[in-house]
């Protein structure tokens, strides 16, 4: 996984550039301050429902596990809400600005043959998200199993990373018909990079950076590998 590891490290040093900083840090902070909001609106009637679900488990009648349970789960709730909003955030808005930067210093030879690139960020991005929400949802009862909230949601979150900015890496440069062929190439590549990028998420404060982490990996991952197909090819760049 050579490929991977260099476009984790042309990423941390892309985040040292100001205005690349500046659109990894805004998605975040906006998507938690309005999950906060929404969470602190909410609270009360929130966690009387998770109350009112809890007690059909078969240890419903621990009243203090049933409690701090509910409280568990309807975070890990706002967690996944969060993660998932600022990945919109950043798909949607700041990935294309993201992008203009990143190939005008790293890959200026790729000529941008995408279309409908903004409406088909963000279907796509609406459809893995929509996904990943339910899933999250439907997961919740076992993220109460001993050591399957280390597991779940970073696998999860890495399905997510792969097949939203896989898409959305490639967007501007590439035709439908080469990002299909990359994407299928690209398959357990873009996986295991979901997966690592999706682990930056657990650490506290650098969980802030996460979600454009993860779109600048997934750019120099993607246009790299387009390069590489288009040479391969004997394709004009």
């Amino acid at each position: 996984m050579i490929e991977v590891f260099a476009a984790f490290t042309r990423s941390l040093r892309d985040l040292t550039r100001s205005e690349v900083l500046w659109h990894a840090l805004w998605p975040p902070l906006l998507a938690l301050l309005v999950w906060i909001v929404v969470a602190v609106s909410v609270w009360s009637d929130a966690l009387a429902l998770m109350a009112r679900i809890l007690p059909q488990l078969p240890w419903s009648g621990w009243e203090w596990l049933a409690r701090w349970a509910a409280v568990f789960l309807l975070l890990s709730a706002f967690a996944a809400l969060t993660y998932f909003t600022a990945i919109l955030l950043v798909a949607v808005f700041a990935l294309p600005r993201l992008v203009d930067l990143i190939a005008e210093r790293d890959y200026p030879d790729l000529g941008r043959h995408g279309e409908n690139v903004f409406w088909g960020s963000l279907g796509n991005t609406l459809a893995a998200g929509a996904i990943f929400v339910a899933a999250c949802f439907l997961m919740l009862p076992l993220l109460l199993i001993p050591g399957a909230v280390l597991v779940l949601p970073l696998l999860s979150a890495g399905w997510l990373n792969q097949r939203s900015f896989g898409f959305d890496a490639l967007a501007g440069h590439a035709s439908r018909n080469e990002i299909q062929r990359l994407l299928a190439a690209n398959r357990s590549r873009f996986y295991f990079a979901g997966v690592a990028t999706a682990a930056t998420a657990h650490v506290p404060l650098i969980n802030l950076l996460a979600p454009a982490f993860t779109a600048l990996v997934f750019v120099h991952l993607g246009l790299a590998a387009l390069r590489r197909q288009r040479q391969e090819g004997g394709i004009e760049l």
